[in-house]
């Protein structure tokens, strides 16, 4: 069976059905890892959005891959 290093703690975890939060050690982990991407300390480099794009881009009926250089 395969084994991954926890990206938060650096733990080994089997890479397995029986490991259920995989590719985290722990719940505490994951939901340590959920908090970075919450408060912006992790992130997915990109253009800064400007209130009118934010607008359109949160309206209903928006298409997801709508080009933001429009």
């Amino acid at each position: 069976m395969a084994t991954v290093r926890c990206p938060t703690c650096q733990s080994p975890v089997r890479w397995s059905p029986e490991s259920p939060y995989r590719p985290f050690c722990s719940k505490r982990c994951r939901l340590i890892d959920l908090g970075a991407w919450l408060d912006g300390t992790n992130h997915i480099p990109g253009p800064e959005l400007d209130d009118e794009h934010l607008t359109r881009l949160s309206a209903p009926g928006a298409p997801a891959n709508e080009d933001l250089e429009n």
